[in-house]
């Protein structure tokens, strides 16, 4: 199981809005293609996967808040 973490927006950003997921908890997913869009008050920007396999969970829906570094998803 590979746990997918909210990445560092920036040096002083300490969490970053989820835009919208790309994937669906189900869809099979290849690493590096986009999984997700987040945002900052600094930058949007699209998160790639960074394994290959399945969807398994999503923790946070779009519009919720996280701290960088918090786990949002996991692939299987």
């Amino acid at each position: 199981m590979f746990e997918v973490k909210m990445p560092q927006l920036g040096e002083t950003v300490q969490t970053g809005t989820i835009k919208a997921w790309l994937k669906a908890v189900g869809d099979h997913v290849h690493a590096d293609e986009p999984l997700l869009e987040v945002s900052s008050d600094k930058v949007d920007v699209e998160v790639p996967a960074q394994a290959t396999g399945v969807l398994k969970e999503v923790r946070f829906e779009a519009g919720e808040e996280v701290a960088v570094g918090t786990v949002i998803a996991l692939i299987e």
